[in-house]
């Protein structure tokens, strides 16, 4: 054994503490960076060939690994974009320069242009609801979107469907056009008697409201006439008769049995058009006919202009706009990532993580679905960093870094030894 040889084996275990003391100074710094993960060193003895009578002193190599797949606390907070991983999963991010990475730091709040942001700046990739639920790219992450959280939209939804039902008194009189009273189809004053009359509201392109007058007319046993008009077209005074405008918007007939039951016959589904090219589908197969006073209820879809007031995103990483209605609507589902071995991705800076051949072909999915685990709103994760282990760490390490400079320092005295022997 060479006193250079010990010298170099002392300087190798000094160099390794320091790479201890590396990683120790790493997870205090982060210890309250969320969804940090803590990084440890290992060792492992490096031997040199030696022979029965002179032993050759090698060293001791050192390797970080990262506790990624052990979970941190979850703390709670009052922003619903804080989003804490409760599971496996990681959430799919994005730099500025478009490359996409896994994390679980979920410390996201809305950028100027609405687009969720964590702290360390990447974006929360999504995929977004289109003509239905979106569906996942189980091996890759080709269809994400930034995820955006505006809430200046104003949506108006115009109607195409409406029904309406009730009951027509069989014992109406059946009702006949002439001089003294009209058919409400022939749009003229003044009506014929026991004509009955609904109203229901419906709504444009634009979010207008438009209400539709319906008329209900026997005109001969077990049969009905259906008239409907648009309600601002109505004459002015005492009768809404004559209808201006586009006059008869939509009319059918409605035939009953014997039962008060629609036959065979009857059409209950016809179009309401209005001027605009809107065509609204209308089902009245809800309709009775027995002897009873006459009633009618009805709705139509579409919804009026409404604002968008908050968004909220569920376990299973829908999100949801809810309007000031109440209402809600899915814009986006975030989807969960995992790896075969995460331990050994590669620790990129920002707190984020890439895929490598050691860790394994990353899989997508959603929340709530395999292995992944679910989305805890209004919560983040908090670094699995344990302060007092990581203290005491920092002292074994500088007192092993002690031991080894006084190995250093006595195979220098040796070599003053040495050197002054010539003297």
């Amino acid at each position: 054994m060479s006193i250079f040889g010990s010298m170099k084996t002392a300087v190798s275990g000094m160099n390794a503490q320091a790479n201890r003391l590396g990683t120790v100074s790493d997870n205090i710094a982060n210890a309250n960076t969320t969804g940090y993960k803590e990084a440890s060193t290992s060792f492992s003895s490096l031997v040199l060939p030696s022979s029965s009578g002179s032993y050759n002193s090698g060293g001791v190599e050192t390797s970080v690994h990262y506790a990624i797949s052990q979970q941190g606390n979850i703390s709670y907070t009052t922003s619903n974009t804080d989003l804490a991983i409760q599971g496996n999963g990681f959430f799919v991010v994005q730099s500025s320069s478009g490359q996409t990475f896994l994390s679980r730091s979920g410390d996201f709040s809305p950028d100027p242009s609405g687009n969720l942001v964590n702290s360390a700046g990447f974006t929360l990739m999504g995929y977004p609801y289109g003509s239905g639920a979106p569906s996942v790219v189980v091996n890759g992450f080709s269809g994400l979107v930034p995820i955006n959280v505006s809430q200046n939209g104003v949506t108006a939804v115009a109607s195409t469907t409406g029904d309406m039902e009730g009951n027509l008194n069989s014992n109406a009189n059946v009702a006949t056009s002439s001089a003294s009273g009209f058919l409400p189809s022939e749009n003229k004053a003044p009506v014929t008697g026991d004509t009955s009359k609904s109203s229901i509201t419906g709504y444009d392109a634009q979010g207008n409201a438009v209400t539709f007058d319906v008329y209900y007319t026997k005109t001969a046993d077990n049969t009905w006439d259906v008239s409907v008009y648009n309600h601002a077209d109505a004459a002015t005074g005492d009768t809404p008769f004559p209808y201006g405008g586009d006059g008869l918007v939509g009319s059918t007939t409605l035939t009953f049995d014997a039962n008060g039951k629609q036959d065979s016959s009857s059409a209950p589904t016809f179009p309401i058009t209005l001027g605009s090219g809107q065509t609204i589908s209308m089902d009245f197969s809800g309709f009775t006919q027995v002897a009873t006073d006459f009633n009618a209820t009805g709705k139509m879809n579409g919804q009026a202009p409404n604002p968008v007031t908050s968004v909220t995103i569920g376990k299973d990483g829908t999100v949801n706009a809810v309007y000031k209605d109440s209402s809600t609507k899915a814009l986006y589902r975030i989807p969960l990532a995992t790896v075969a071995s995460p331990d050994n991705l590669t620790v990129e800076s920002g707190n984020v993580y890439s895929a490598n051949g050691n860790s394994g072909v990353t899989v997508t999915g959603f929340p709530q679905t395999g292995g992944f685990g679910y989305i805890q709103s209004g919560a983040l994760e908090e670094s699995n960093v344990d302060l007092a282990t990581e203290l005491t760490n920092m002292i074994e390490a500088q007192k092993s870094y002690t031991a080894n400079s006084k190995v250093f320092q006595a195979g220098s005295e040796l070599l003053d030894v040495l050197v002054n022997l010539q003297r």
